[in-house]
């Protein structure tokens, strides 16, 4: 009876640890994606970013690292998988772009972008919680 239970506990902590590097790589993937965004989009709002294009080359190779990080622990939180992190991290991209883009430079979201958007949610969700 007490093997069972122990079983049980490990399968359980196992299961909640995964589910934490998924959690911790997408907050990578998050921030990543955010300063990606103002990388490549903010020469078209703000000066600044217009006149130090090569700082913001050099930008990214902590922004890289970023990516390396979100990766690690997706690949992790999957079992050594690398298409789910792969979903994950397109996904999360979407969303942050779709939601810079229509707040700083107020492109609506159209029905095809709001559709689009979806299908992005609906993939990491079945990456999420598709065992």
């Amino acid at each position: 009876m007490r093997n069972i239970a122990t079983i049980q506990v490990y399968h359980h902590q196992k299961r909640m640890g995964m589910n934490s590097n998924i959690l911790i790589g997408m907050m990578w993937f998050f921030i990543g994606h955010i300063a990606v965004w103002f990388q490549l989009n903010g020469q078209f709002k703000w000066d600044w970013f217009k006149d130090n294009t090569f700082l913001l080359a050099c930008c990214g190779i902590p922004i890289s690292f970023l990516y390396i990080w979100a990766t690690k622990y997706t690949v992790n939180g999957f079992d050594g998988l690398l298409w789910p992190g792969r979903f994950i991290g397109f996904g999360v991209g979407m969303v942050i772009y779709a939601l810079f883009t229509s707040y700083f430079f107020s492109e609506g979201i159209t029905m095809k972008t709001g559709v689009s958007l979806g299908l992005c949610l609906l993939l990491i969700a079945i990456q999420v919680f598709w065992k």
